[in-house]
């Protein structure tokens, strides 16, 4: 949509809708789990957000998918950028709250397959109904809702109307110590961990599209950019698959959920220097694969580790949130330095050094952790 907008500018306008939106995705995510924590229904906490963010997210598509100027896609994908991450907050909590800690890599990993299977269905969506995206908006809109709803009837929420709101002086208290679950000594350096190899990722990832028409073009191999796309997503996605569910079971029987932290982040830096040291589509091939399994294996495991370093279960859907700010906070400086990199500072190439580098420094970040883990 970006490129049909304006192609001569398509690398700048990209940065500039992907890095606003994610302002309000990393707005929106701790406020929401804020929110969420102190909702009180027959419902219980989460179930009102699931389903009211769905609706609204669902809207949202919609109106993205008829926009044909930058700014309407910008302003489209900050509305669906925003009620995702509200949605995701609440959903994140669901694992703390509900899950015993000895089977929260089993719990993150079946919680991790939902992100992948849906990218690969979300692109897949796209690719088909390229000539009509408002189909596409609409398809990809309801799945969520469907799924929201599908989620509230088979794993109901117990109502929670009994438990006393929050008063005036908590209410301020909370604002004023928002980001306190950060001075947590361990919590602080998962959070690091995540965002150092998260800026690392997407520095890379949000340029798929151009680096097949730039960098290894791939018209040479009879391909177009949004089929490699698919097929890159596809290979990572099988990769994925298998670490995630191998990842949190074994952490789960092993206990040692650190080293498999730094193990991960480590293999995912190798992975992302494949492409620089052999500029080929099959090369590509090999880096989606081991890309896949590495950071699969990261994200696994990283999220088990986060839920298990909470400093307050209270404030479970908001500190969740605030670990998702890692998550979602490089999507915004992502587009901006990998732009730079791209036209000052070597290219493609040297894109992928810098993105191993963040990965190895994210594998360090984990290493201070107090907790036995």
């Amino acid at each position: 949509m970006v490129q049909a907008a304006d192609p001569g500018t398509k690398v700048v306008n990209l940065a500039i809708v992907t890095g606003i939106s994610a302002i309000f995705a990393t707005v929106l995510n701790p406020l929401g789990g804020a929110w969420s924590d102190g909702t009180r229904s027959r419902w219980g906490r989460r179930t009102p957000w699931l389903v009211g963010a769905a609706i609204v997210t669902l809207l949202g598509s919609i109106f993205l998918s008829l926009q044909t100027l930058i700014a309407g896609i910008l302003l489209g994908w900050c509305l669906v950028q925003g009620t995702g991450n509200i949605f995701q907050a609440a959903i994140t909590a669901i694992v703390p709250d509900r899950v015993p800690p000895q089977k929260r890599g089993t719990a993150s990993a079946i919680s991790g397959l939902g992100p992948m299977l849906g990218s690969l269905i979300g692109i897949a969506i796209a690719g088909f109904f390229i000539t009509v995206p408002w189909v596409a908006g609409l398809i990809a809109g309801s799945l969520l809702l469907g799924a929201a709803f599908l989620f509230v009837f088979l794993a109901p929420e117990p109502h929670n109307n009994s438990l006393s709101k929050p008063d005036d002086q908590q209410n301020r208290l909370t604002f004023r110590t928002f980001f306190s679950s950060l001075a947590h000594h361990d919590f602080r350096f998962v959070f690091i961990s995540r965002l150092l190899l998260m800026l690392g990722y997407f520095i890379i990832q949000g340029y798929y599209f151009y680096l097949l028409q730039d960098y290894i073009p791939i018209e040479k191999y009879g391909l177009q950019p949004e089929n490699g796309v698919l097929i890159m997503t596809l290979v990572s996605s099988a990769g994925s698959f298998m670490s995630i569910v191998l990842g949190g079971f074994i952490s789960d029987r092993t206990g040692r959920r650190k080293a498999y932290v730094i193990t991960a982040a480590l293999f995912t830096s190798m992975a992302m220097l494949v492409p620089r040291i052999w500029p080929t589509w099959p090369a590509l091939i090999l880096f989606s694969a081991l890309l896949g399994l590495g950071f699969g294996l990261y994200m696994t495991v990283g999220n088990a580790v986060a839920t298990l370093v909470l400093p307050n279960s209270e404030n479970n859907a908001r500190d969740m949130g605030i670990f998702n700010i890692a998550n979602s906070a490089p999507i915004i400086f992502a587009p901006f330095i990998a732009a730079y990199i791209i036209s000052s500072l070597g290219g493609y190439p040297s894109l992928f050094v810098v993105s191993s580098f963040l990965a190895i420094l994210g594998g360090i970040a984990i290493v201070p952790i107090r907790k036995q883990l």
